[in-house]
């Protein structure tokens, strides 16, 4: 029997906090791939070497909101852009951040806006809230029943 893998793309700057979601994932269930992009440029090359192509899109997009370069309104604002991303959710999360910073998220594109976790626990609760809530809709057989449908949003 051939299971269904479920693509997870992180784009985010910190190595700590890249640790902590590869941990998550570990934890969470093995036909998740996660994918993780250090930064507005990997994002931007893979946005451009492969956004088009549906095969390869992630089921779920967490992005940090507070990246060198082009921050993460640009990013989201330019994945937005793309056709193919329109229905992928984007969950936005920052550790610091004032009520502009959610709205203009939203407007901008997100379909969630969380607090940043600040350790292990705390990310894989955020890590299991979030796909259990944005996947089950369009994948209910994802092995996330055990989990509730709170989203930890703000």
């Amino acid at each position: 029997m051939e299971s269904t893998r479920y693509g997870v793309l992180l784009v985010e700057d910190d190595p700590l906090v890249i640790d902590m979601a590869r941990n998550a994932a570990a934890e969470f269930c093995h036909e998740l791939d996660l994918t993780v992009l250090e930064g507005v440029d990997a994002a931007l090359d893979w946005l451009k070497g492969g956004a088009a192509n549906k095969e390869q899109l992630p089921h779920i997009i967490l992005m940090d909101l507070k990246l060198p370069k082009l921050d993460g309104l640009g990013l989201l604002r330019t994945m937005r852009n793309f056709p193919a991303m329109q229905d992928i959710p984007i969950v936005v999360f920052s550790p610091e951040h004032t009520q502009a910073d959610v709205l203009m998220s939203y407007q901008v594109g997100a379909n969630s806006f969380v607090a940043k976790p600040a350790d292990q626990e705390q990310f894989s609760e955020l890590f299991r809230e979030q796909l259990a809530y944005w996947m089950r809709p369009n994948h209910s057989k994802m092995p996330v029943d055990e989990m509730g449908d709170a989203a930890g949003r703000i």
